[in-house]
């Protein structure tokens, strides 16, 4: 009989233990999926961004002391870019080879220039302002200079330029805000026969476009803003780099977000602009804060 009693109280004892384990074992796997639901309402990791270790250097320039402020840039070929920046209306033939500028070309008074297109010989340079001027032959020692106003304004802050060989036309991305409305963000074309801007955008970047959701902008608007913009010759994709966001951007054919990649601040301090290689290397230009301004190949994986 004493026998019968111990078996039954070692089984019981038993059961008790078992019990007890799955019972923590619940409750850890339910802490931990607070834990993971928690994570995932914050937003710091959305599916939206692609990190930062998708966009890899390839290469780096570091500028000149007078290219510190760099903003647009353009590939000419012959280990040459034309760069600008921000205070000066001067085009700056940078050679990568030697390191050195090779020439500089005057064109306007200080302003605050932020893109740069070329079209064969012809060279286009944006103002903040919507202002571009056509800087006619950049291979002569005195080219022909002309001003072109647009309907857009310094409100609008245009930062970004390209040229759209398909289409014949520049294409204009605006980093404030829009006229009437705080929807989108449109990118304008410049009409190269005619010389004038569409009335309205090409392409609307819609401000709640999904991608955009693990922005911590508290203003709609900021959470967009295009420093600069390139067609890629292989696929003629459109590109955007961002500086106060530090992201590279590609477009689907609607304007809609298709990759949205986030730089590394210790590699990209401020992204301003971008431009591609015929072959499809892409470059992207970097406003110095204490350090040199720099151009950047890069190659995404």
């Amino acid at each position: 009989m004493k026998r019968i009693n111990l078996l039954f109280w070692s089984l019981l004892l038993s059961l008790s233990l078992t019990c007890c384990d799955n019972s923590k074992a619940g409750n850890a796997e339910q802490a931990n999926s607070k834990k993971e639901s928690k994570k995932n309402k914050s937003g710091k990791k959305g599916k939206a961004d692609t990190t930062a270790s998708e966009v890899t250097i390839v290469q780096k320039w570091d500028m000149p002391s007078i290219l510190r402020e760099i903003s647009g840039i353009a590939y000419l070929g012959k280990n040459q870019f034309a760069c600008i920046q921000d205070e000066s209306g001067v085009i700056f033939i940078y050679n990568t080879a030697t390191k050195k500028i090779d020439r500089q070309i005057t064109f306007g008074a200080t302003g605050d220039y932020e893109g740069i297109a070329l079209v064969g010989h012809t060279a286009y340079v944006l103002r903040s302002n919507g202002k571009i001027f056509e800087v006619d032959n950049i291979d002569t020692q005195s080219p022909k200079i002309k001003e072109y106003d647009t309907p857009l304004t310094s409100k609008n802050d245009v930062e970004g330029l390209t040229y759209d060989a398909k289409n014949n036309r520049l294409l204009l991305a605006i980093k404030g805000a829009e006229t009437n409305t705080t929807d989108y963000k449109g990118i304008y074309a410049f009409n190269l026969k005619t010389k004038q801007l569409s009335a309205e955008p090409v392409l609307k970047l819609s401000l709640s476009d999904p991608m955009l959701q693990g922005s911590k902008s508290k203003k709609p608007e900021n959470s967009l803003q295009p420093s600069d913009i390139a067609v890629n010759p292989q696929n003629g994709e459109i590109y955007l780099t961002e500086s106060a966001n530090a992201h590279l951007l590609i477009l689907n054919t609607d304007g809609s977000i298709k990759e949205r990649y986030a730089l590394s601040k210790n590699d990209f301090s401020q992204p301003e602009g971008i431009t591609f290689s015929p072959s499809g290397d892409i470059f992207i230009s970097n406003e110095g804060k204490k350090e040199s301004g720099n151009i950047l190949q890069v190659s995404i994986q």
